[in-house]
């Protein structure tokens, strides 16, 4: 594993990890946390062993939490941008706010395929409910109105990528109707996406021993060797 700073600032880096032999093509990691500063990169690394393992490039990302929502989507920009160039899809993989950020980050290029793993995808529901203790107000300092729809993934819809929401039907700290309702609105705008409904709660997704895990793996394990025609991973304009 080798740890590559994108920026000057401590929270901006990312760890890569490679494969034994030709990588499949890369794995984008971003952790949860409703955009938190006491969260950080501790929670993808768990994940990165079992990536590796199936044939993946893994860039696991850190990013500046708690200082803003411009700070933190211009460090998931940058650390996209600073990805390793294998050839092959470019899938980001995101739990909970992590969510978010790669659902987010997809609708300005970089990445082939979406694996939303319990997602933030709806700010303005996550916000009535309260989730996260006020942490949508919190990441972007106001609650989320008619301006915020640029950083709000169900009224970014269609993604040109495709999208799987895998979520525990169990999870009440980011309850399923965040996916489903994003996988509602993304196929009624013609986008492709899925929802992937497992066992389990907030963080069986992100445990690499669960069945919950071993579906975000069956998912990457049908992905195509190389980019969809027309796409090109490593443009991430």
């Amino acid at each position: 594993m080798g740890r590559i700073a994108y920026g000057t600032d401590p929270a901006q880096f990312g760890e890569l990890t490679r494969p034994a032999g030709t990588a499949r093509g890369v794995a984008v990691v971003v952790h949860g946390g409703f955009w938190k500063p006491e969260y950080g990169i501790e929670y993808a690394r768990p994940l990165v062993p079992s990536l590796a393992a199936s044939g993946w490039a893994v860039w696991a990302v850190e990013y500046r939490r708690g200082t803003g929502a411009a700070d933190t989507l211009a460090d998931v920009r940058a650390a996209l941008e600073a990805r390793p160039r294998d050839p092959g899809p470019v899938v980001g993989i995101g739990h909970s706010a992590g969510g978010h950020l790669v659902t987010w980050a997809a609708a300005g290029g970089g990445l082939t395929h979406v694996v939303a793993q319990a997602g933030v995808l709806d700010l303005r529901t996550a916000y009535r409910l309260g989730l996260g203790g006020g942490a949508v107000e919190a990441f972007l300092g106001h609650p989320p109105g008619p301006a915020d729809a640029g950083v709000d993934p169900i009224r970014q819809v269609p993604l040109k990528v495709p999208v799987w929401c895998v979520h525990g039907r169990e999870d009440d700290v980011v309850p399923i109707g965040q996916s489903r309702s994003y996988v509602d609105a993304a196929r009624a705008a013609g986008a492709t996406a899925t929802l992937v409904e497992v066992e389990g709660d907030h963080f069986a997704v992100i445990d690499p021993d669960s069945e919950a895990w071993s579906s975000t793996l069956a998912i990457l394990d049908g992905l195509p060797a190389a980019a969809p025609a027309g796409q090109d991973p490593n443009d991430a304009s």
